[in-house]
């Protein structure tokens, strides 16, 4: 059972609510819920949780089913897109009673599994974009190496890398950086100290950067390519140029998915960046909205997929269609 929120009086007269009765060591309730803000935040929290479980799960589904959708390119997009079904399995829902109610009856060890979790698994997001890059450097820029340098095993190995390292970095922030409790019966949605601004660097902003960089130069090449292919009359160029063309649209759209990306995470990251600095107290709606902000970017992710991919949205019919249980479709042609 629930333990009763315990109100005490301070010095000054002013009633301070708190969490629960544990000496002087106990958190005050930053957030004191309501009918209205507890049926907001369940309804908000609920859709955006069940879009981003099932449309990465179509991604997912789509990914695995049809062996058109077998490449390098789209396996990095399904390890993308797993980590964003596990922000709406396991993060979004704790994050939205979270949002109703600060206060936590689970105890510290649960509170940083879930910290550990949100940590780690947008460091898994950032990490597949960066891979994602690379992958479309090579599809545009070295066209001719492409399938020797970004095989399966070599995709395979990135995944792992990936998973792995935001794995280790997420557990090791949490029960090492943040090993002491900064007061009993709160959960804080995120809590980082100025000694981990490095940490933001290297899992964010220089991730970017290096994105920025190649997506950039895939851009001046792809434009380069585009100008060659107009010129160029020769009926035996023309089976590159719609390859090359093919590939190009990809990048754009996985160019769309990392400006999403930024979208999304950037105000939250800036807000852990310069937070630590600051001496005014920021309001805690302000910071449920840069962490919800960064949260909806696992729910957006399918549906830029399916707005600039014809062989996604032909797949998705298929799928929501119910005809995968009809019928073997594995090899259907999609684009």
């Amino acid at each position: 059972m629930e333990p009763e929120v315990i109100i005490n009086q301070t010095g000054d007269g002013k009633f301070v609510p708190l969490c629960y009765e544990s000496g002087t060591s106990s958190c005050i309730m930053a957030i004191t819920p309501s009918t209205i803000r507890t049926f907001l935040y369940m309804f908000i929290g609920s859709t955006v949780s069940v879009l981003t479980i099932s449309g990465n799960l179509l991604v997912i589904t789509s990914i695995i089913y049809f062996r058109q959708l077998h490449t390098p390119t789209n396996y990095l997009i399904l390890s993308l897109a797993v980590a964003d079904l596990l922000v709406g399995a396991l993060v979004l829902q704790f994050n939205m009673a979270l949002s109703v109610k600060s206060c936590l009856y689970f105890g510290d060890l649960f509170c940083k599994m879930r910290r550990s979790f949100d940590i780690s698994l947008v460091m898994t997001s950032i990490f597949n974009l960066c891979c994602i890059s690379i992958d479309r450097y090579y599809a545009v820029c070295q066209p001719l190496s492409y399938r020797t340098k970004m095989n399966g095993r070599v995709v395979v190995i990135m995944i792992l890398v990936s998973w792995t390292v935001s794995a280790l970095s997420g557990f090791g922030i949490t029960f090492v950086g943040l090993k002491h409790t900064v007061c009993e019966g709160r959960c804080f949605i995120f809590h980082i100290p100025e000694s981990n601004i490095f940490g933001s660097v290297v899992s964010f902003y220089l991730p970017v950067i290096i994105m920025l960089c190649i997506y950039l130069k895939i851009f001046i090449v792809a434009q380069r390519q585009a100008r060659s292919i107009h010129n160029t009359t020769c009926q035996s160029t023309k089976s590159g140029a719609v390859v090359s063309k093919m590939e190009r649209k990809a990048t754009k759209t996985l160019a769309t998915v990392m400006g999403v990306f930024l979208f999304c995470w950037t105000p939250f990251f800036l807000y852990l960046t310069f937070k630590p600095v600051g001496n005014s107290s920021i309001p805690p709606p302000l910071n449920e909205t840069v962490a919800w902000l960064g949260w909806s970017n696992s729910m957006l992710n399918p549906f830029v997929y399916a707005f600039f991919y014809r062989w996604f949205r032909a797949a998705f019919r298929i799928i929501i269609s119910g005809k995968i249980f009809r019928g073997n479709f594995t090899n259907s042609k999609l684009f």
